[in-house]
């Protein structure tokens, strides 16, 4: 299965998730920057309120795109993650195994600077905006797909904090362990394809671009 584009994606996503048309107290979240595509064409399929989660991928030293960590920044969690950071100021994820001979110094400058992204990224795309009230409220949270799943599950354990009466993940396409993590995390996982074989996300789209910060600012100030 593969989809024309991210917009492709997700009209095909909308479709699985009709039920939530018009629905009171439910919020689609979206990752950035491809996430938040995806979710448009959703929000606008099913009249549903869109904002965002940003958290970041650590990727692995040799191998970016291979996450090995995520970090979000989450004010209610403690302690910080890292010494350098505000007490209780970001949460991570971690593949154990993948960081056991990672050196701590470059970890440690990693989580800052995405960190240091992950603010940028609130400070742009939401402004001012006070933070999300999630309290009973049923979240749809959207990717554009899961390899490693760090940073969704990231995006998760922030959502939680929020005490959201359900949590929802959405995405086109996904490798099946990660999706079957996910899936001990969340109340429910919609995935439209989730193949044996699982190479990178951008594989299961015909265009892949980069989605840029002009294009995420200016969809979800139609939404905010």
């Amino acid at each position: 299965m593969v989809f024309k584009n991210r917009r492709d994606a997700g009209l095909q996503l909308a479709k699985t998730l009709e039920k939530y048309k018009d629905a009171k107290n439910v919020i689609l979240l979206a990752l950035p920057r491809g996430g938040v595509v995806v979710a448009d064409e959703i929000a606008k399929s099913l009249n549903l309120p869109l904002d965002i989660v940003v958290p970041r991928k650590i990727g692995a030293p040799q191998n970016p795109e291979y996450a090995i960590a995520a970090i979000i920044l989450t004010p209610t969690i403690s302690p910080p993650i890292s010494p350098k950071a505000k007490q209780g100021e970001i949460e991570g994820v971690f593949n154990e195994k993948e960081i056991e001979d990672i050196d701590k110094e470059w970890l440690e400058k990693e989580i800052e600077k995405e960190t240091e992204e992950a603010r940028r990224r609130l400070k742009a795309y939401r402004g001012e905006k006070p933070p999300l009230d999630l309290k009973n409220k049923t979240v749809l949270l959207v990717d554009d797909g899961i390899a490693t799943g760090l940073t969704l599950l990231a995006a998760i354990k922030s959502v939680k904090t929020k005490n959201p009466k359900k949590i929802i993940v959405a995405v086109p396409v996904g490798a099946k362990d990660s999706i079957s993590t996910i899936k001990k995390e969340v109340d429910e996982v919609v995935c439209l394809y989730s193949p044996t074989f699982f190479g990178a996300v951008g594989s299961f789209y015909e265009e892949f671009g980069q989605t840029s910060d002009e294009e995420v600012i200016n969809i979800i100030q139609k939404h905010l």
